[in-house]
């Protein structure tokens, strides 16, 4: 039986009607079909202007971000496909602030809507640090059908970790 790790807490029909698009092997079909497209922010500069335009599009009276970059080692630690930090140090006689956010480094290759809903979701930390009913209101304010890309991309990385040799990006224009 296929571990569905990425959809826990989603409901039984669901998780049958994916695990039937696994076995008959339409499941990378489907996504190509509605995410035909790849991203052209590739490095961390890039993702730094990416992030920062949604951020004063969406967020003006947030923080600026310190830094953001794409970070290889991120999928592995926890299952995080983002992550917004916030660090004090010391610096002279007073605390220095640094806001900081990485994304995980396999969605260099990645639908541009799959970004899109990865930063959003980092960028909501700005306001709401919990996953409570205000962040996901916050998340849906600046990516309308929030909920529904973060099915896709669920069922997106369950493809990648079902398929015999998940060619990110591969029959996508």
């Amino acid at each position: 039986m296929t571990d569905l790790k990425y959809l826990r807490g989603y409901p039984e029909p669901l998780l049958a009607q994916v695990r039937g698009l696994i076995e008959t092997a339409q499941l990378g079909d489907y996504l190509a079909r509605k995410y035909p497209a790849r991203h052209d922010v590739q490095t961390d500069k890039a993702l730094y202007g990416y992030v920062d335009e949604l951020r004063q599009q969406h967020l003006r009276n947030a923080p600026r971000i310190d830094r953001v970059l794409y970070d290889s080692k991120l999928d592995v630690i926890r299952n995080a496909l983002g992550l917004h930090t916030a660090l004090s140090r010391p610096h002279g006689g007073k605390l220095k602030a640094s806001k900081e956010i990485r994304i995980a480094g396999l969605f260099r290759d990645a639908a541009p809507e799959f970004l899109r809903m990865i930063v959003v979701h980092e960028l909501a930390h700005l306001k709401e640090k919990d996953h409570n009913k205000a962040f996901y209101q916050l998340c849906e304010h600046m990516q309308p059908g929030y909920g529904q890309l973060e099915l896709d991309l669920r069922l997106w990385l369950t493809w990648r970790d079902n398929s015999p040799s998940p060619l990110v990006g591969e029959g996508r224009g």
